[in-house]
């Protein structure tokens, strides 16, 4: 250090007080802050002549924190000189090592991830906790219910396409009927009227009367005898159907009413129950209506019986089912006590045929395949 910096200049100069060139005042004008500020400028202060005391020992700096930098405070000087306070450096800052950048999430994904959202879902990082239980549960539920749709569905399938004495639970016990075929009427002739249409006076059946015929049920064994070779049955057959003291006048008033031909068909069922029908063709339906009204019945009791009963009467039982105003119809039934079987009779006259039925068993004729029976030879007369 140069002698013009380490003295100091205790000349008056312009516009200043003048210093006191005591070497003790000066002691004391060098110590306090001025001092310090003096040092933060960057000027030197040399000790004052005369003068041995020692510089005492700076003070440690107490830590700082992480956060502030605080300046030290005032430093006391003694003796020659004081040295100027340095400023402590500023730590370097620890180094932040990089973590792992939070994933922006869409509006509403931080209730779902707080367990607070619809799912309730808690988050481990950035992904979800509990959705892929959820999605199978899902799944699951989805999968049984189409497969009992499936099967709902097949059952359902399977239930329609069964007949209603298959399905358990709606079958109901037979009342005895007997199941016939489908009943269709014969074709007409060309340009020949129905047998009840307005432009048939007569009411004639143009249709063939071996067409007009009630099948045999399913089950049942056809007569062929009764049938014949060709369908038509002589006269001397059919009367053995009444009793013998009674054919030969049957077959005059046959005769006399002008008789054509006779069709029959018979059959018997897996019960033992033996069916005869015989249709009869006149010339009109006045003639019919007269052989069937005054020659065959009565209203209590058939004129002439058939044969295998003593004693007849009206079939009362006979259910008054809607009939057609083109059919007359006469319904007998064997009268207790009677032998070994059991015989019901039936006269139908429909425009110019008139039917006879007859129907036995052993033991008792059931009522419902008789009553069966008469409507549906009813319904192909009509």
């Amino acid at each position: 250090m140069t002698e013009k910096q380490g003295s100091l200049d205790l000349t008056k100069r312009d516009g200043e007080p003048a210093v006191d060139a005591d070497p003790r005042s000066a002691v004391g004008a060098v110590s306090g802050p001025e001092v310090t500020e003096a040092a933060e400028s960057g000027v030197s202060e040399a000790s004052v002549p005369g003068t041995d005391l020692a510089p005492e020992p700076e003070p440690e700096p107490e830590p700082e924190p992480e956060t502030e930098t605080e300046t030290a405070g005032p430093t006391r000087t003694t003796g020659a000189a004081a040295e100027p306070a340095v400023a402590p450096e500023p730590e370097p800052a620890a180094a932040v090592e990089p973590g792992p950048v939070p994933a922006v999430e869409p509006e509403g994904a931080g209730a779902a991830g707080n367990g607070e959202g619809d799912g309730g879902a808690e988050t481990v990082g950035d992904r979800p906790k509990g959705r892929r239980p959820v999605l199978r549960a899902v799944l699951r539920w989805t999968a049984a219910v189409v497969v009992f749709a499936a099967v709902g569905a097949s059952t359902a399938y399977g239930i329609t396409r069964m007949e209603r004495t298959d399905v358990p639970g709606l079958r109901t016990e037979s009342d005895g009927r007997w199941a016939y075929p489908t009943l269709t009427k014969p074709p007409l002739p060309s340009g020949s009227p129905a047998p009840f249409a307005r432009a048939n006076d007569s009411n004639a059946h143009h249709a063939d009367l071996r067409a007009l015929l009630l099948p045999a049920p399913e089950g049942a064994t056809v007569d062929k005898v009764l049938s014949g070779s060709d369908g038509w049955l002589a006269t001397k057959d059919f009367l053995k159907e009444f009793q013998e003291t009674s054919r030969e006048q049957i077959q005059e008033k046959l005769v006399d009413a002008g008789l054509r031909h006779i069709a029959a068909r018979g059959w018997t069922t897996q019960d033992g129950a033996t069916t005869r029908i015989y249709l009869l063709r006149f010339g009109t339906a006045a003639v019919t209506e007269g052989v069937f009204s005054e020659d065959f019945t009565a209203y209590g009791t058939p004129l002439y019986p058939a044969r295998g009963g003593d004693a007849y009467e009206r079939d009362e039982d006979f259910p008054a089912v809607p009939q057609s105003d083109n059919l007359d119809l006469a319904p007998y039934v064997e009268s207790k006590p009677y032998g070994g079987e059991q015989v019901r009779l039936a006269y139908l006259s429909a425009g110019d045929v008139m039917a006879v039925i007859v129907q036995s068993r052993k033991g008792t004729m059931p009522a419902i395949p008789f009553q069966q029976t008469v409507v549906l030879q009813s319904q192909l007369l009509d």
